[in-house]
Parts: C-alpha cells; sequence; structure tokens
C-alpha cells in the first residue's frame, strides 16, 4: 500500500497547474542577460566520450562560408545579427553533437532541405537561431485553436478514442494548463548547454521523417546489459542493438504533434509555444511516457504512471539519460509520508547545497523538481525548473539562478538558499556527484521494482 501511495506522490510534482502566486523570497528576473547559451570551452566536450569538439569563431573553407551565406540570406536583420553573435562566441561552429556535425551544418539542412508537411523552413530556421542564442524564450505554453483547425483536430483526437462525446473531446484539446515542464525543462537544458546537438534535433524532428537518431552506453542506463535493454523495452523506444554495449535510439514526436506544430506555424500568438517548442516536447514526452503522448490533449498513457499529465521522477530520469547520453540519477532529498506530507529531508540542506554547486561547476544545467505545501505540510502541488547558476551575496549566502518554462517570463530568475533548497524535492545529477556520498537507489532499480508491483496488482 505505501509504495502505490509513494508513487502517486512522486507523479504528483510533475503536474504543472502550480501556483504562480507563491513568489516569498523571489526576487525580479535577472537583468541584463546576454543572448547566448552557457556553453563554454570548459564544458564543450559534456555528455559525449569522444573529446573532439572544437572551439571557432571564424569561418574556414568555401564550403563553410558558402553555407553561412545561404543561411544569413533567409534570415531578418534581428535574427542575422543573432547568428553573427553565435559565430563570434563560438557557438555557430561548435560540434558538440553526436553525428560531430556543428550548428551550421544543422541550420543549413534546414533552409537546403525539405521540412514535414506544414512546416515553414524559415520559421523552423529563425525558431532554432534564437532558442540556441537565448534559451529562455522556451515556453511551454500550447495556445488556442483557431476555428480553421478545430474540426481537423477534433476529427484527428477522435482517431484513437472509444468515446466520441463530442463535448468532452472538444474540451480535452482546449489545452490550458500544460503538463510538459519536464519536457520544455530538457528542451531547454539541451539548447543550452548542447547547441550543436540541440540544432540535429531541430534539423531531424522538423524533417519529413520527423526523428533523430541517438546512440548510447546501455551503461549509462543501468549497470548491466540486460537491465539496459529491459529499459529501453519497458519504454518502447524504437531500438536497434549495434552491439553488445550500444543501442541506436529513435526519437519521434507523437502523430498528433504535426497538428500543433502546424497550427503555431500559422497562428502562433505571444508568449506561446513555437513549432519547434511543440516538436522538442511531443518527442521528449513520448519517450518519457512510453510512447504514449497526445499532444492535442497533453494526455498520456504509459504502464508507469496512474496520472494522465506529466513525467513521474522515473520516466524523466530515463529521458534525460537517454537524450543527453549520460548517467543521470535523480536525487530524492524530501521526506514524505503516505499523507502526502513533508516531514523531512533525506540529507542535511548543506549536502543538496553542496550536490548542487558541484554539478553546475562541471557545466551542467540541473533539473530539479520543488514542491509547495500548505499551511499543514501536505505537499499540493509540484513543478520542474532549471538551475543554471549561482552567486554569493555580501553575508555569504548563495542566490541560484533558475530558469521556469511556465512563469512567463522570458529570463531567468532568482531564488534565494532559504528559500528554494527545502522546496527540492529531487534533483537530477551526475552519477559522479553523489555516488559516494548517498546511499542512492538508481531509478532504472526502483523502476523493475515498481513494474513488478504493478504487473502483481493488476
Amino acid at each position: 500500500m505505501v509504495e502505490k501511495i509513494n508513487v502517486a506522490i512522486k507523479q504528483y510534482n510533475y503536474n504543472t497547474s502550480v501556483n504562480r502566486t507563491d513568489n516569498t523570497q523571489q526576487t525580479s528576473p535577472v537583468t541584463n542577460v546576454q543572448a547566448c547559451p552557457s556553453f563554454t570551452a570548459k564544458a564543450i566536450s559534456m555528455g559525449f566520450s569522444n573529446k573532439n569538439i572544437t572551439l571557432r569563431t571564424e569561418l574556414s573553407g568555401k564550403e563553410e562560408k558558402a553555407k553561412y551565406k545561404e543561411v544569413s540570406s533567409k534570415l531578418d536583420r534581428n535574427t542575422r545579427k543573432m547568428l553573427e553573435g553565435l559565430l563570434k562566441n563560438g557557438i555557430l561552429l561548435n560540434n558538440n553533437s553526436e553525428d560531430k556535425s556543428t550548428v551550421l551544418d544543422n541550420l543549413h539542412k534546414i533552409v537546403t532541405e525539405p521540412r514535414a508537411q506544414g512546416l515553414d523552413a524559415g520559421i523552423i530556421l529563425k525558431d532554432t537561431i534564437t532558442t540556441i542564442a537565448y534559451p529562455y524564450f522556451i515556453t511551454q505554453q500550447f495556445g488556442d485553436i483557431p476555428t480553421q483547425y478545430r474540426d481537423i483536430v477534433l476529427q484527428a483526437n477522435n482517431a484513437s478514442k472509444i468515446s466520441t462525446d463530442s463535448r468532452q473531446n472538444s474540451d480535452e484539446v482546449d489545452v490550458e494548463h500544460s503538463g510538459t515542464c519536464v519536457a520544455a525543462s530538457t528542451e531547454f537544458k539541451l539548447a543550452k548547454q548542447m547547441p550543436a546537438e540541440f540544432a540535429r534535433f531541430a534539423q531531424g524532428l522538423s524533417s519529413p521523417d520527423m526523428s533523430v537518431e541517438k546512440t548510447i552506453k546501455l551503461e549509462n542506463l543501468a549497470d548491466n546489459t540486460l537491465s539496459g535493454v529491459w529499459l529501453l523495452n519497458a519504454f518502447e523506444i524504437p531500438f536497434e542493438m549495434n552491439n553488445y554495449n550500444e543501442a541506436i535510439l529513435k526519437f519521434k514526436p507523437d502523430k498528433n504533434a504535426i497538428i500543433r506544430a502546424q497550427i503555431q506555424t500559422t497562428n502562433k500568438d505571444p508568449e506561446e509555444r513555437t513549432p519547434l517548442d511543440v516538436l522538442m516536447q511531443s518527442t521528449f514526452m513520448q519517450v518519457g511516457s512510453q510512447q504514449a503522448y497526445n499532444t492535442l490533449t497533453d494526455k498520456r498513457g504509459g504502464k508507469f504512471n496512474q496520472n494522465d499529465k506529466g513525467l513521474i521522477e522515473f520516466e524523466k530520469t530515463f529521458t534525460e539519460s537517454v537524450v543527453f547520453g549520460k548517467n543521470i540519477l535523480s536525487v530524492t532529498y524530501q521526506t514524505v509520508d503516505e499523507n502526502a506530507r513533508l516531514i523531512g529531508y533525506e540529507t542535511d540542506l548543506n549536502t543538496m547545497k553542496r550536490h548542487l554547486i558541484n554539478a553546475l561547476n562541471m557545466g551542467e544545467n540541473v533539473i530539479i523538481g520543488y514542491t509547495q505545501t500548505n499551511e499543514n505540510n501536505v505537499i499540493v502541488n509540484g513543478h520542474e525548473i532549471t538551475i543554471v547558476g549561482y552567486k554569493t551575496n555580501g553575508d555569504g549566502k548563495m542566490t541560484f539562478i533558475c530558469n521556469d518554462t511556465d512563469d512567463d517570463i522570458a529570463k531567468p530568475i532568482e531564488y534565494s538558499e532559504d528559500y528554494l533548497l527545502p522546496k527540492i524535492h529531487h534533483a537530477a545529477l551526475p552519477k559522479e556527484v553523489v555516488e559516494t556520498d548517498l546511499n542512492i537507489i538508481p531509478s532504472w532499480v526502483e523502476g523493475i521494482s515498481m513494474y513488478k508491483q504493478m504487473k502483481r496488482s493488476a
């Protein structure tokens, strides 16, 4: 009984109907932020075992110059300035992608190769450049469905439903509160930390095939090959074994994502998702939900979640591990009883702070899940945000610089350590940060146990 309740609690931390009026101890958004990701020479090889990654700020050779000229010719004045900025700060020619293609290589493919039906190459190009230059523009706000698309949306949604109650089906496609905070945070981290890989994803997901292949080492998923294969099969992600230790995964958005992307191509309002946001977030929701996500309703199925919104901690950790191709551990810091009441912490707050700082110093952006409690300390809401940096105040206290994809603020925000640390339920951290410090049960072990328990209950 306790296991089932704990599963429900973890699920609750991923629903995003969070009370945005809870701004106690939050400072104003950070101002004068440079329009560039947190890409540094020190961190350019993160996520890949191959260190053959270059940092260049000048075009080299006729082919590269021709690609730049062709991409630049497709841009308006403002986006062209962003492109120039990406060249000057070393982002444009960065090749920290799986196939070592540069940001420029993938931008050139976007404008010279076909895009998926209903997508505009110019818009995808602009969105990709803008997002890499300033990832804080990423949002999880769905947007409305214009009249001319409504019948198409309802017909597509009804096609996979047993019930065809027209009123119910009409209501559920009008998404007011998105459950894609995990996916949007993953998109943000990918754009900010690995711009060339983000550009490769943008190119592949917007292509006619609407897919991206990625080779991962099974040791980055589990401690042994068989458990790694079990995870891939459990999450139902298409894959082929490359050899005994590696698998080639195929990432795709759900089949209805193209409709949402087409709507955002022609009818995007301010502060709504771009077509690229739609494709990225749908893809990451598909990965986490065992290929059971529906972009039209923002609902998911799948075997691990009793809730139809969002992703649970186990699903989130798997998604982040395969997207970044590295061993990610989800560390749970809060102790919660069977009544969803916060009763304590698994470690002291200084240890938690040290984990976060060590990960940030490694060049990681840390995706965390935080909770909100009522007057009785019962958890009533939770949300996923990303910590991107920190600074120390004059009194020695620390302030964490964060990004929230659901706050309608296209800037980083600041939280004092006294406010944020007690609210952190879990954090996704590199294995080497915490493996010798805490007795952590890897998420894949918990996932297998959870699945067996669910099978027994069924």
